[in-house]
């Protein structure tokens, strides 16, 4: 394509609606992408085994994948006033590494926030399963558990973003103030024996256990990312979404590591591995029992679930955006991304993706699954795995787009950025899967079988892309070009001719 030219048009769409405009704000975008990393779930749940594994190191960790996701974020955001679509990952990486790529990291994205949110109703059925049991006296099936949980996410993700966004903010204030109490009981209480800064020092970041702890402290990050899939319904978009995304990612960060490192000082730094080896479920309850009271443990228990249910309804909201701008970009079918009249939502995303969940949910469960150990655990594993090559995937992409493609808008900071994040974000990636185990707790067989679906899943989209390219160029060349858009992104300068 001549440097002069411009992209072939989109697919054109006609009376199918829009997304509403302007309806969130910067406190709102936070509240979407933490919520969807349900911190009191990922700290209570997943924490004990980062000590576990770790050792007192395990709140640097969090603290370094902080680090590390700040640096994409800088080049992922200095991106996004050339980015139309909503479509996130896909949307920048077929800028700036082409549509076939483009395809391949849209199919990979959509499977990897299906995995996520599928798997984690395992997680909700348990949660919720156990606290009727232990609260109410009442004992539900766990595939019913899931299922109601199912038709309650998809109500608040046809009600609207805005609506969304409220629930979350709620959930959101409880789940992070149930931890904080915790920790603020643990630090006037002075811990175990004293407050001490053994978690950063060398010999405790230095560790050979915390190269595994990577595996947890990444995870707990899944979906900051999201932000850019609102940018259609955010205020002031180029200002909005990058401030969300700082906001998002250095909250948890500092947010995680703070947690982590109260839990260890509760034991003691010479006890805390001992004591999650001795209960790796119980053990952020029995800190907030011993420091605050019962009545704040059996909350606590209580907020998990709502924390896992908010979480559900991020990444609802999540995977029906990407569908929406696959189909507005022609690639889905029209009708996948048509906007419900009255509340703005993609709601026919929304029951494709409620429809999958079901199936899924009823196949585990008359397999006789366990809803953690195989829904949960085996489910979500290639979601993990997948986000982070996406992220590796868009680290590359900003550097070629802006070297290649886009050169009179490239910067040192955004260039460096993204090359520097795009080396941690691959080595981040192997170090997962070198641990996945972890993850598992599945044999060697499954594990395999488990990180395949990832390049298996990138296999087939590229091959989708090179088919579309043959058979209907007019949706190829609508690949992540944002058909949708209201008003077009900064114009570029194209210096490459290579769109493949």
């Amino acid at each position: 394509m001549p440097a002069s030219s411009s992209p072939p048009a989109p697919v054109a769409h006609d009376g199918d609606g829009h997304l509403k405009r302007g309806v969130l704000g910067t406190g709102s975008l936070v509240f979407m992408v933490v919520a969807a990393a349900a911190p009191l779930t990922v700290m209570a749940g997943v924490a004990p085994l980062a000590i576990l594994v770790g050792g007192v190191g395990a709140p640097v960790a969090y603290l370094a994948s902080g680090v590390v996701l700040t640096v994409f974020a800088v080049a992922f955001t200095r991106m996004t006033r050339h980015v139309g679509s909503a479509g996130a990952f896909y949307a920048y990486i077929a800028k700036g590494l082409g549509r076939t790529w483009g395809l391949a990291a849209a199919l990979l994205a959509l499977m990897s926030y299906n995995a996520l949110m599928i798997g984690v109703y395992g997680l909700f059925a348990v949660q919720a399963q156990a606290t009727l049991a232990d609260v109410f006296g009442v004992t539900v099936p766990w595939p019913l558990v899931a299922l109601g949980a199912v038709g309650l996410v998809l109500l608040v993700g046809w009600l609207g973003i805005d609506v969304g966004a409220k629930v979350l903010g709620v959930l959101l204030v409880l789940e992070t103030g149930i931890l904080l109490l915790m920790a603020v009981g643990v630090l006037a209480d002075g811990g175990a024996s004293g407050l001490d800064a053994a978690s950063f020092t060398a010999d405790a970041v230095f560790s050979p256990g915390m190269a595994g702890v990577l595996a947890f402290s990444f995870a707990a990050f899944m979906g900051f990312e999201s932000t850019v899939l609102y940018r259609k319904e955010a205020r002031d978009p180029e200002r909005t979404v990058p401030r969300a995304t700082y906001l998002a990612v250095g909250f948890m960060a500092v947010f995680y590591c703070s947690i982590v490192w109260s839990v260890v000082q509760a034991f003691g730094s010479d006890r805390a591995v001992a004591a999650a080896e001795g209960d790796l479920a119980g053990m952020f309850f029995t800190v907030i029992e011993a420091y605050v009271g019962p009545w704040a443990s059996t909350l606590m228990h209580l907020l998990v679930v709502s924390s896992v249910y908010a979480s559900q309804i991020a990444f609802h909201n999540a995977i029906n955006r990407y569908a929406f701008a696959l189909s507005r970009d022609g690639v889905l079918p029209r009708w996948v991304g048509a906007v419900h009249p009255r509340f703005g939502s993609p709601y026919r995303a929304g029951l494709l993706q409620t429809a999958l969940a079901v199936v899924v949910i009823a196949v585990f469960a008359v397999a006789g699954a366990d809803p953690y150990e195989q829904l949960l655990l085996w489910v979500n594993t290639p979601g993990v795995v997948g986000v982070l090559v996406l992220q590796t995937m868009t680290a590359a992409a900003t550097v070629a787009y802006f070297v290649r493609r886009n050169r009179a808008a490239a910067t040192p900071l955004a260039v460096g950025a993204g090359v520097a994040s795009g080396v941690l974000l691959a080595a981040a990636t192997y170090l997962l899967v070198d641990h996945i185990e972890l993850l598992t707790a599945a044999s060697p067989t499954v594990n395999v079988l488990l990180v395949g679906i990832v390049p298996l899943t990138l296999a087939i989209g590229t091959a989708a892309a090179l088919w579309l390219r043959a058979r209907h160029p007019e949706r190829y060349a609508g690949i992540g070009e944002g058909a949708d858009t209201e008003a077009a992104p900064t114009p570029e300068l194209v210096t490459t001719t290579d769109d493949r």
